[in-house]
């Protein structure tokens, strides 16, 4: 089982906001936009998935301390019981739902408004000709229809039985004998499809939002669909923790006048410039950033503007 905490550099007992607080040092640090390895970003996507959320990392934690809990002991099993009760006899592990990942960028204003977003994307739709089969098939003679095999290593008192997926069906339990005409044997075909998600107010980059059922068709079913979001600045705002920031571009005639506007998605705000200007500090309006557990504030960077005759 892979070690979560380990992924994100905290210990098993950490709190959630340490736990946050890392997650969002590790993203800016291993983003593959930013040139980070992506097989890395994924793992640490996966990671704070699973113990960022409060429920999920309670059952985590079970498993992790006692991996056998819910086997109910092995006294006297047959070398076959153990195998039913590690591997179900349903086969659940194989059936496992399985994700469809789609990256989607949302402005810095969208994510402080929240509310209805509508996006577009490809996803593998059933095949009707051939109703998601792929075409004919047949039993895997190597697994026997299984879609996995076991095998045995070491001797004596250290036995290591590892389940994989059978190599001749990729696990599905079957082998296509007359591949569909219109899906080539996949059971899929791509569509666009559109569907509307509700945005939480503050989210942020790398949070994820998870829609059952709307992934790709695959092994029968449709998987979920995990939409990874990307926050982009926008209209001049850009977002830091809970912090709302506008880059300000002004003239010499708002440093006359003493006051300036600022576009805040809560309605327009007239800002006074302080006695004493200084453009290589930030004006701070309190609690006009994010809302949350620690409200943020508004952060307005002054940059001068100025044509010469």
């Amino acid at each position: 089982m892979e070690d979560y905490y380990s992924v994100l550099g905290v210990t098993e007992n950490a709190t959630q906001e340490e736990i946050k607080r890392k997650y969002r040092e590790l993203v800016k640090e291993n983003h593959p936009d930013k040139g980070g390895d992506e097989e890395k970003f994924k793992k640490i996507s996966t990671a704070y998935d699973t113990i960022g959320d409060e429920n999920k990392r309670k059952q985590y934690d079970q498993q992790k301390n006692n991996p056998f809990g819910n086997m109910g002991g092995f006294g006297g099993a047959s070398m076959e019981d153990m195998l039913n009760n590690m591997f179900g006899g349903n086969r659940r592990q194989q059936n496992r739902v399985h994700d469809t990942v789609i990256d989607v960028h949302i402005g810095v204003l969208e994510s402080y408004r929240g509310g209805k977003k509508t996006i577009t994307y490809n996803r593998k739709d059933k095949c009707n000709p051939c109703n998601g089969t792929g075409g004919e098939k047949k039993v895997c003679q190597t697994c026997g229809g299984q879609g996995f095999t076991v095998k045995q290593m070491g001797s004596g008192m250290f036995i290591q039985i590892v389940q994989v997926a059978c190599g001749t069906c990729n696990g599905v339990g079957k082998v296509t004998t007359a591949a569909c005409y219109a899906c080539g044997g996949q059971g899929a075909i791509n569509k666009i499809n559109t569907v509307d998600v509700q945005l939480p107010h503050g989210i942020d980059d790398g949070q994820f939002l998870r829609l059952q059922g709307l992934g790709d068709y695959r092994n029968g079913g449709y998987g979920n669909l995990v939409v990874r979001v990307k926050t982009i600045n926008e209209s001049n705002f850009e977002k830091s923790g809970p912090h709302l920031i506008y880059n300000a571009f002004l003239k010499i005639e708002d440093f006359q006048r003493g006051t300036f506007d600022v576009p805040h998605p809560d309605g327009v705000m007239n800002i006074k410039f302080p006695d004493n200007i200084d453009t290589s500090t930030s004006l701070r309006v309190k609690n006009k950033g994010f809302r949350g557990q620690q409200n943020g504030d508004l952060l307005i960077n002054q940059y001068l503007k100025y044509t010469r005759n």
